[in-house]
């Protein structure tokens, strides 16, 4: 679960927090660390050495939901991601796909994987991802910061698992690991 469960989808929220992510530091080095809220330890966001990850929006869970009923929710989720698509584009340019086809191969198969990939396949968000960068920055020119790189992906663990739109902030350029270890 995480702290966006329960809340609508909201396009401009999104972007909202896309925006701030791209502002907050990100670790250099260090462990990979997860957050969640005080009260709940609902996941809201994972720092590792030169990336952020955070939910953005989660589905309802999918227990006891099949046929019809789930493909409509998963048209909803793939929606979702859309509109977000969509403004960002607008905003900074077409997108770029990177599979997570290589990623999850090379978990299966215990092969090591370099940061964000290895967080990406432990927090299951095994959706290929749709990547903008380097993204110009916000804000004021006398306020610069070093370049960022965002991704976005829509996941679920497990059929029954509610669908998470998850922010992947870079500050290294987010390309398809080699096939090779």
């Amino acid at each position: 679960m995480t702290a966006r469960a329960g809340e609508p989808f909201d396009a401009d929220r999104a972007t909202s927090d896309i925006e701030a992510a791209l502002s907050a530091p990100v670790p250099a080095a260090g462990p990979t660390t997860s957050e969640g809220e005080p009260d709940t330890g609902e996941w809201t966001v994972t720092r590792g050495a030169g990336f952020l990850l955070l939910p953005l929006w989660e589905s309802e869970a999918l227990t006891g939901v099949y046929g019809p009923e789930w493909n409509d929710a998963e048209a909803a989720a793939e929606a979702n991601l859309a509109a977000l698509v969509a403004e960002l584009d607008r905003r900074w340019g077409p997108h770029r796909t990177v599979s997570m086809r290589v990623p999850l191969h090379r978990s299966r198969t215990g092969a090591p994987l370099p940061e964000p990939f290895r967080t990406l396949t432990a927090k299951d968000c095994h959706g290929d991802l749709t990547v903008w960068g380097p993204v110009p920055p916000d804000g004021p020119p006398t306020a610069p910061r070093a370049p960022r790189w965002l991704a976005l992906s829509l996941n679920q663990s497990d059929g029954d698992a509610p669908m998470i739109l998850t922010a992947l902030i870079s500050a290294r350029p987010i390309e398809e690991p080699d096939e090779r270890h």
